[in-house]
């Protein structure tokens, strides 16, 4: 079980930046890097006669790109992933907001 834990810690962390970052593209003569939100997860878990098993998973997010420009490279947001990022903490917002006016009204 140790060699497996082993194996995916030096397979993650040779990733590094190149997760997050996509390679240079030039489309049209316009030069863009596409940007991901990346982040892996796993775990694993044996007794004492070595038998035991483990699993993982990733995520990635298209959330922009830089785009070349005249000023030099701006970052251009990923409008549809930063909506659906955005419900979640909208709706956290909401909820709390309704208890803090019904705790005021008490």
């Amino acid at each position: 079980m140790t060699n497996l834990v082993e194996k995916v810690a030096q397979s993650v962390t040779s990733l590094g930046v190149k997760t997050s970052y996509g390679e240079l593209v030039t489309f049209d003569g316009v030069q863009i890097i596409p940007v991901a939100l990346v982040w892996f997860g796993f775990g694993g878990g044996g007794d004492e006669n070595d038998n035991g098993g483990g699993g993982g998973g990733g995520v990635s997010i298209p959330i922009g790109a830089y785009v070349g420009g005249l000023d030099g490279p701006k970052f251009r947001p990923n409008i549809i992933a930063l909506m659906v990022v955005s419900v979640p903490l909208t709706i956290a917002a909401g909820r709390t907001l309704v208890r803090l006016v019904k705790a005021a009204r008490r």
